[in-house]
Formats: C-alpha cells, sequence, structure tokens
C-alpha cells in the first residue's frame, strides 16, 4: 500500500485519504510463538481500546497485524505475527532491516495491503486469534468485521489516529501476547537510550524542534504524532502554537502566513526526494530567509532510506538504530556554526 507523504512522513488521519502501495507478497507462513508458563497464566485478558475492551482469552498462536507497525512490538518480544499491514517501502514481510535480527530464522509474515480497505476475506482466511490495529486508523465498522473474525485490540480510545506512542503500542502488544513484563523491560531498555543521548547533548533542552514535510504545501506533526514525541523525549520544545494547529490531529497544513513557525532551533524535514525536495524548499523565498536556514540548521531524509523511514517507523526496534544515526547530524545542526555541513545518512 502507499500511503501519502504526510503518514509516511506520517499516515493519514483518515482512510480516505491514503494512497496505496502494491504490496509485496508474504512468505512462507511463520511458526506460532512457543507457549510459557509466563504468558499462559497472564491469561485472559482484557484490553479497553477506542471501540471497547477486546477479551483474549488464551495465550494466541497466530497474530495478524493490521495496523501499520506492531509486528515491531511483538518481534522485540520474540513473537512473530502470522500477517502484516505493508505500510510503505515494500519489504518482504513488511519487516525492515532494523528488525530482521529480532526475526531470527523466521518465516516472514504474509503481508496484507489496504488498498481498497482491510483485507477482511484476507484476514479471515489466516484463522487468527488476535487481530491487532493499535497503530490504526479502523473505523468502528472496520472493527465491528474484524471482531466477528477474533479479538480485535483497536487504537486507544485517548489518542487519535495513528496518534499512539510507541510505548503505549510496546506495552498492549505485550498484555495482548502474556508478555507485559518483557514489554515494560523493552520501553525501559529504549527510554535509557535516550536519557543517555540527553545527558550527552544538554544543548537538546530546551531547544525548539519540529518534523515537517512538502506534503500540499507545507505540513508539520504536533505534540500527538510519534515525530513530535521523538523530538520531545531527546529534551526539545515543540514550537509555541503547534498544539493550535494541529489540534486533532497527528499534523496539518501551515497557511503561508504561519511559515516562521518553521523557523526553530533544529528542523527535519521528512521529503520523497532529497535533492529535488531540498532545493525547492530552500528556493522558497519566505523560507529562504528564516534563520534555521540561513544557520544551517535544517536537515532532509528521504522518506524510503532506512533514516527517514525509521523516523516514521517509530518502534522499540527502529528507535535505537535511529538514535545512532539521526543524533549526530542534530548535533551538527545545532552546534552553532552554519559552516558545519551536516552530512546526510541513508542508511
Amino acid at each position: 500500500m502507499r500511503l501519502p507523504s504526510i503518514r509516511r512522513g506520517a499516515t493519514v488521519a483518515s482512510t480516505a485519504l491514503l494512497l496505496l502501495l502494491a504490496a509485496c507478497g508474504g512468505g512462507s507462513e511463520p511458526s506460532a510463538p512457543s507457549s510459557s508458563a509466563a504468558t499462559s497464566n497472564a491469561f485472559p485478558v482484557s484490553i479497553e481500546h477506542k471501540f471497547g475492551t477486546a477479551t483474549i482469552p488464551a495465550e494466541p498462536k497466530r497474530i495478524a497485524v493490521v495496523g501499520l507497525v506492531e509486528q515491531d512490538a511483538l518481534l522485540s518480544l520474540g513473537v512473530v505475527p502470522v500477517a502484516t499491514t505493508e505500510w510503505f517501502g515494500e519489504k518482504p514481510g513488511a519487516i525492515w532491516p532494523w528488525a530482521e535480527a529480532a526475526l531470527g530464522g523466521g518465516a516472514k509474515p504474509q503481508v496484507l495491503t489496504n488498498t481498497d480497505g482491510i483485507q477482511f476475506e484476507k484476514v479471515a482466511a489466516l484463522r487468527p486469534d488476535l487481530i491487532l490495529g493499535v497503530y490504526s486508523g479502523l473505523t468502528s465498522e472496520d472493527y465491528s468485521k474484524l471482531a466477528k473474525i477474533a479479538p480485535t485490540v483497536a487504537q486507544p480510545k485517548d489518542s487519535v489516529d495513528y496518534g499512539v506512542s510507541w510505548q503505549d503500542v510496546t506495552r498492549t502488544v505485550g498484555t495482548a501476547v502474556g508478555r507485559k513484563s518483557q514489554a515494560d523491560k523493552v520501553v525501559t531498555d529504549v527510554e535509557a537510550k535516550f536519557a543517555a543521548v540527553r545527558t550527552a547533548n544538554p544543548t537538546f533542552a530546551g531547544a525548539t524542534g519540529l518534523m515537517a514535510t512538502t506534503y500540499e504545501g507545507y505540513y508539520v506533526y504536533g505534540p500527538q504524532d510519534s515525530r513530535g514525541r521523538f523530538l520531545t523525549d531527546l529534551g526539545f520544545t515543540l514550537p509555541a502554537g503547534l498544539a493550535e494547529v494541529t489540534g486533532k490531529e497527528f499534523g496539518a497544513n501551515l497557511s503561508r502566513e504561519r511559515t516562521d513557525m518553521l523557523d526553530t532551533g533544529v528542523l527535519i524535514w521528512l521529503v520523497d526526494s532529497y535533492d529535488t525536495d531540498k532545493a525547492k524548499v530552500q528556493a522558497d523565498p519566505l523560507y529562504s530567509k528564516l534563520k534555521v536556514k540561513t544557520e544551517g540548521r535544517d536537515i532532509y531524509l528521504e522518506n524510503e532510506e532506512l533514516v527517514g523511514a525509521a523516523t516514521s517507523f517509530i518502534t522499540p526496534l527502529s528507535l535505537p538504530f535511529l538514535l545512532e544515526k539521526l543524533v549526530p547530524q542534530l548535533t551538527a545542526a545545532m552546534d552553532g556554526n552554519p559552516a558545519t555541513a551536516v552530512q546526510r545518512s541513508a542508511s
């Protein structure tokens, strides 16, 4: 499936806005996760979500992912789903390189598409005993159909669609598969990496930061989006007034009159073409006058290169890779010397 750059650089808040990629075919079916006393004793479990409560009676063996990133949370817990949903990148099994080690020698999941909505018949044919749509924009109708197939965990009721944090995704998935304590440790370990970066880079604290893309002009990601949270987790502060601009969505387009909001301590652009889109942005008469541009504090990431992809695919498996690759670019951009070039890191 192909999603527009605001959701590759985000996903659209409604399925009607999705442009969709052709899916790669799935490989052979993954084996089910092994049972353990710890997981079997955790059931039944009930998880509240936007459309009600999912009750999972026993340890799930066949998990279908209809959200966009939950496979990484599962893999971080040693669980391989039988199916994933293609977001972007067309990786075999919808498994990105940062997750390959966690997959190990396991067979890659079958890949579902969302070109014309959820493939309900294919989901049913997989005979799942759990369906995960935590990082999603499921509608009430979608949920009703899926819940007739198997217990379904939809997006949280207190988050915007596609707005749930990676921590909540991981912990929700952990609870659903009977690995709550393991999920807590996964989250704690990744959060410790953020803490180490903050300690090593005290200039991040209090500096303003923002992520944007060139969707229908300039599109910015707000405090309810994983990209915005990534920056605040590093110590950055999002621009004043951003929450009012994005409202109840994960992001929003800026009017030309609000281009000044882009003038932050550091600005990360998620673009489809590094050279073409960078040149276009920097040639904009309004943007070219901003200090973030003249002082070399803007960073450009191509969506389908690994660093750009990891910036949208925020998960416990992508984040260690992203911190390693992106933090040096952030420090170079913020060193106070416009002559210091930010070195592009594609992979």
